[in-house]
């Protein structure tokens, strides 16, 4: 029995030595399982990590920037910047000559009468005629083109009798050459009513209308022209 308990301590230590090892290599293994360092990621990866990743506006993403932008892509940059801010005056332009277009076609306009065009705006006989001259016969109706104030009405040299109307938009009517008038100074008018008719006074070479139209500036506006881009047609 002696023999047999001697023979079986050498192999218990033996096992026990080789749980010992085993429990040695279990800790060191322990201690070495430790969290490996986050991988490196480039600019975009992280760009698009990052803004991918925004939830809220409480949340400030990260740039991960690698190098700092070459002068040509500065160039680019703020070339691109100013065709963008070109296009949206040049849009802006558009979008309110086209609102400035509406609100004329609104306004109302009328011919200032009827008859035959015997002279127009432009060179005539060595000088600049001023004015638009419509003929028809003495006694025909003349009417204010638009609604405005009646800032003068009687005599006028070279005209014999004439009125001055001065409109909503800010220009100023003539109407010179009248025989007779229906208004006077200080009244208001409206787009299309009777003001006067059509006489031969004044240095005339026969029964007409003289009509002129100024700016606010007092600068002598081609009446025909100003009348057929609001869509009046003279016949």
């Amino acid at each position: 029995m002696a023999k047999h308990a001697a023979a079986a301590r050498p192999r218990l230590s033996a096992h026990l030595v080789i749980a010992g090892v085993a429990a040695g290599a279990a800790v060191s293994a322990l201690q070495l399982d430790v969290p490996e360092p986050a991988p490196q990621v480039n600019a975009g990866v992280g760009l698009a990590a990052n803004l991918s990743g925004l939830g809220g506006d409480d949340v400030a993403p990260t740039l991960l920037l690698t190098r700092a932008p070459t002068h040509d892509e500065v160039g680019q940059l703020k070339k691109s910047m100013r065709m963008t801010e070109q296009r949206e005056a040049e849009a802006e332009a558009r979008r309110k000559a086209a609102y400035e277009a509406e609100q004329a076609r609104k306004i109302k306009v009328f011919a200032p009468t009827t008859g035959t065009i015997t002279s127009n705006y432009g060179p005539r006989w060595g000088t600049t005629h001023y004015g638009l001259d419509i003929a028809n016969r003495i006694g025909t109706p003349i009417r204010s083109t638009m609604d405005g104030v009646v800032l003068e009405a009687g005599p006028a040299s070279g005209f014999g009798l004439w009125i001055r109307v001065r409109h909503t938009d800010g220009t100023t009517a003539i109407y010179g050459h009248i025989n007779s008038y229906s208004v006077r100074e200080g009244q208001r008018v409206s787009a299309g009513q009777v003001i006067a008719e059509m006489g031969n006074r004044g240095i005339s070479t026969g029964s007409h209308l003289h009509f002129e139209l100024w700016d606010q500036a007092g600068r002598k506006l081609d009446p025909l022209a100003w009348l057929q881009g609001r869509g009046v047609q003279l016949g």
